[in-house]
């Protein structure tokens, strides 16, 4: 691939990214997506066969930059492996608390699909959420935690349960209250 056509995809990806999080994908338009990429719907249309594949695209592009971030929060706080776990509910808290934050991007697009168990950005996002909690009981098989795969499971549903409410509420104090449950089972494992 010529780098004009991957420079092109990425811009597609970008506004497609903006755009779907901001928004939803479901309100979002492939006409909108090549006029935010300064494109035409053809130039689109070259790169990606339909909305579907973009969508899917969408997901896999935040794929690895999200699993890198909470890697990050858990690398870089300092104390035991409970206070390693709460620290990624306790960044996403911060997060949350910008006002452009619309949550997991990931959900509120399987959430948009629930009705299309399917479609490939399905199988990514589904994908994407086993990658975190295999590399979370990593960690905590790391910490000598004997259940660690059990652990690392309760956890994903505290997150993800987490993100859930803060849509409803608007209000990042549940993540925090999930993250201290998380640190309290994490310690209550050791």
């Amino acid at each position: 691939m010529a780098a004009s056509d991957l420079s092109t995809k990425q811009r597609i990806v970008d506004a497609a990214n903006r755009l779907f999080y901001a928004e939803g994908i479901r309100a979002v338009s492939v006409d909108a997506i090549a006029a935010k990429a300064g494109l035409t719907k053809k130039t689109l249309y070259y790169h990606f066969r339909s909305k579907d594949d973009l969508i899917a695209a969408y997901l896999a592009a935040r794929d690895q930059p999200n699993l890198a971030l909470y890697e990050t929060w858990f690398e870089t706080c300092e104390g035991t492996i409970a206070d390693k776990v709460e620290a990624i509910f306790l960044n996403l808290a911060r997060s949350a608390r910008h006002p452009k934050w619309k949550g997991c991007g990931f959900l509120r697009t399987a959430a948009e699909l629930a009705n299309m168990p399917g479609h490939p950005a399905m199988t990514i996002g589904a994908a994407h959420k086993k990658a975190f909690e295999a590399w979370l009981s990593q960690r905590l098989n790391d910490a000598a935690i004997a259940d660690h795969a059990a652990l690392a499971r309760h956890i994903v549903l505290l997150l993800d349960g987490a993100f859930s409410t803060m849509l409803v509420h608007r209000d990042p104090a549940y993540i925090e209250a999930a993250g201290a449950a998380a640190a309290s089972m994490t310690r209550h494992a050791l």
